[in-house]
C-alpha cells in the first residue's frame, strides 16, 4: 500500500515516503490533524539521532477496532534503528461508549505502573504514544495454552493495580447512560421493536441481585477481546490496550472476558482445552 501523510486542512507533507510503489488508485492519503503535526514534529526534533525531522514514512496498522492507528517512523544515524511513535486517531462516535478524559487518565496511571506504552502527546481527537515492539493479537492465537496463560497472567496483575480514585462500581451507570444515549439516537418505533423503555427496569434487577454478598471490586478491563492484546514474541510480554476499564467486581470481569474470548472460539476443535486452559491460569493467578 502506497501511503502519503497531509496536514488536516488538506495538501501532502514535505518529505513523505511511502513503504512500496503500487497502482495509484490503491494510494491511501492519511490526514494527520495539524496538532498531531506538531507533536510529531516537536519530538523528531528532539531526538538528535533523527536525519530529517520532516521525513516520515507512515503505516496503516491493523487490529484497532475503533480507533485509526499508524507507526510513524523516521531515518536515524544510531545504531538501533529508526525511531517510531505510535499516532492514535479516535473514531468518530467512540466518545459515545466512554469518557475520553477518564480513559487518557487511566492509561497516564498504567503507564507510570509500567503497564503499557508511555504518552508522548495528546491531540483533540488522538494522541501519541511510545511505540511497542509487538505485534497485535489475531483470534487463531487465543486456541494457543501458552499464549492464554500469559493474557490470564496478565488480567491478574490488572486486577492487583491500585489505581486513584474511589473504588466506585460504574457499570450499572455506565449501562444506564448508553441506554439514555440509544433512546436519543433511536426513533420511536425502534425504542419499541428493541424494548429500550424495559432495560432500565431490567438493569435495575441485575445491579441488585449481583450487587449482593461479599465482592471483591478491582480495577478490570471490561473489553477484552485479540484486537486489545498485543505480545513481544522474543521477550513474551503481554500489553493490554485499555479504553473502557474501571473499577468493577472482578468476577463480573472474568465472566465477561471469558465470554468474550470463547466466543472466538466455539468453531474450534480445540476450544473446550483452550477455555479450560484460560480459567484455570486466571485462577491459579489470584490471591
Amino acid at each position: 500500500m502506497m501511503v502519503a501523510i497531509g496536514i488536516e486542512d488538506g495538501g501532502v507533507m514535505a518529505g513523505a515516503k511511502v513503504e512500496q510503489p503500487v497502482e495509484k488508485e490503491e494510494i491511501e492519503v492519511v490526514r494527520i490533524p495539524r496538532e498531531a503535526r506538531k507533536i510529531l514534529l516537536s519530538l523528531a526534533s528532539g531526538w538528535s539521532d533523527v536525519v530529517d525531522s520532516m521525513a516520515l514514512e507512515v503505516t496503516p496498522l491493523k487490529g484497532a477496532m475503533t480507533n485509526e492507528v499508524y507507526q510513524i517512523k523516521w531515518r536515524s544515524e544510531g545504531t538501533e534503528g529508526p525511531r517510531k511513535v505510535l499516532l492514535r486517531i479516535y473514531g468518530e462516535g467512540a466518545d459515545l461508549f466512554f469518557d475520553r478524559a477518564d480513559e487518557i487518565r487511566t492509561f497516564e496511571c498504567m503507564s507510570r505502573h509500567g503497564q503499557g506504552p508511555r504518552l508522548l502527546g495528546r491531540f483533540h481527537n488522538g494522541r501519541v504514544e511510545e511505540f511497542i515492539h509487538a505485534r497485535t493479537l489475531a483470534a487463531i492465537d487465543l486456541r494457543d495454552p501458552d499464549i492464554s496463560a500469559l493474557v490470564a497472567s496478565k488480567l491478574r496483575e490488572f486486577h492487583g493495580l491500585d489505581m486513584p480514585g474511589p473504588r466506585n462500581v460504574l457499570l450499572w451507570n455506565r449501562m444506564r447512560h448508553w441506554l439514555n444515549v440509544a433512546k436519543g439516537l433511536c426513533p420511536a418505533e425502534e425504542i419499541k421493536e428493541f424494548c429500550l423503555n424495559t432495560l432500565e427496569k431490567d438493569i435495575t434487577t441485575l445491579e441488585n441481585e449481583l450487587s449482593t454478598g461479599d465482592q471483591r471490586i478491582g480495577f478490570c478491563h471490561n473489553d477484552l477481546q485479540y484486537g486489545n492484546i498485543m505480545i513481544d514474541e522474543e521477550t513474551g510480554v503481554v500489553t493490554i490496550i485499555v479504553s473502557y476499564s474501571s473499577q468493577s467486581p472482578l468476577l463480573h470481569n472474568l465472566g465477561n472476558d471469558a465470554y468474550g474470548l470463547s466466543l472466538l472460539l466455539l468453531l474450534d476443535d480445540h476450544y473446550n482445552m483452550a477455555s479450560l486452559f484460560f480459567f484455570v491460569a486466571i485462577f491459579n493467578c489470584r490471591d
